[in-house]
């Protein structure tokens, strides 16, 4: 079967592998569909992932179909679309016996800790499979990068009519609009670049946006009457932008680490204590988190047609994947179609 490999840092090779054979008890043949590229796949190939090892297959947004599956207690059969929930867990470590399935304390990300989608077929277990017989294979594809920014939202619990600002206008600081604005929440979107300002405001409806050259603190208290936002959720992944966001949460407001990097995080003890901050980190999903998000674009609360704006074949991803990592080319959401 076609499979691309991401052999090194820098390096996709399309190549052969073998099909799946055999089904193991409890798992499900798919058919991959489609790849959504997501901002850990576009680190990968910088060589900047703390959490991968290479040669890896990437691939872990996935749209598709079941080819094969036993006798199941989900009422799911051959020809089902369905999403994947890429995080494989234990289910018997302290997080896993709490619910917290998304930080196993062995989980392992199709994609980044084993191998992924970027193939033909795959075989993962049924409990991990999420159908809709409402959504296409692309907005399936967009399910998992979706659930990021639900999870997040879910555990920070924003209330209608607080202000709630969200840094990195990057597809995952937008899957965080996507959630909150479920919320009522005042939202403001802030990021370097003006274009992405743009189309948070444009197609997604965001209320306010600010540049963060342009200074954000500020802009932040004039929005808010001088009290600045009760929540910050940061998405940049970027160590400057992470250390300076603890100045922009309000007095007893939160702040939320979405994105992700390898350097470690410094802060004013002395004004975290003032503020009696709460500061909330956010991993992957939960299966809950993804029956929200399909239950949200089945009734049209999250609008998707927006979220795809670069495509490419299993042929042609190799040459076009460098360019979607420059902001420049306008990628929201890079699908591989296969």
């Amino acid at each position: 079967m076609k499979t691309l490999v991401l052999d090194e840092p820098g390096h996709f090779t399309l190549t052969d592998t073998p099909e799946p054979a055999g089904l193991p008890a409890g798992e499900a043949l798919i058919r991959v569909r489609r790849i959504g590229i997501c901002g850990t796949d576009l680190k990968a190939f910088e060589g900047k992932m703390p959490f991968i090892e290479y040669p890896r297959i990437l691939g872990h947004e996935l749209g598709a179909e079941i080819v094969e599956i036993g006798p199941n207690d989900r009422g799911l059969k051959p020809g089902d679309r369905v999403s994947i929930e890429p995080y494989m867990n234990c289910g018997t470590c302290i997080a896993c016996r709490r619910g917290k399935t998304n930080c196993c304390t062995s989980l392992k990300v199709l994609g980044v800790h084993t191998d992924g989608g970027m193939r033909e077929f795959i075989t993962v277990p049924v409990r991990k499979l999420h159908k809709s017989d409402v959504l296409s294979v692309d907005q399936l594809a967009l399910v998992e990068t979706l659930v990021i920014g639900a999870h997040a939202v879910r555990r920070a619990q924003p209330e209608a009519g607080e202000y709630l600002a969200v840094i990195g206008a990057g597809p995952i600081g937008l899957t965080v609009v996507a959630a909150a604005k479920a919320s009522g929440a005042e939202i403001i979107i802030m990021d370097i670049n003006d274009d992405r300002l743009a189309f948070a405001q444009q197609q997604l409806g965001v209320e306010h946006a600010i540049n963060v050259m342009d200074h954000p603190k500020e802009h932040l208290l004039d929005l808010t009457s001088g009290d600045l936002p009760t929540q910050v959720f940061d998405a940049t992944g970027n160590l400057q932008s992470m250390n300076q966001s603890f100045d922009y949460v309000a007095s007893g407001g939160k702040l939320v680490f979405v994105g992700l990097m390898k350097e470690n995080i410094s802060f004013s003890d002395p004004e975290f204590h003032r503020r009696e901050m709460t500061l909330l980190s956010s991993r992957n999903g939960t299966a809950s988190d993804f029956k929200w998000v399909i239950d949200q674009v089945e009734a049209g609360a999250i609008d998707t047609q927006p979220w795809i704006t670069h495509r490419a074949s299993f042929e042609t991803m190799i040459d076009q994947f460098p360019g979607w990592l420059d902001p420049a080319t306008g990628v929201i959401k890079a699908v591989v179609e296969v």
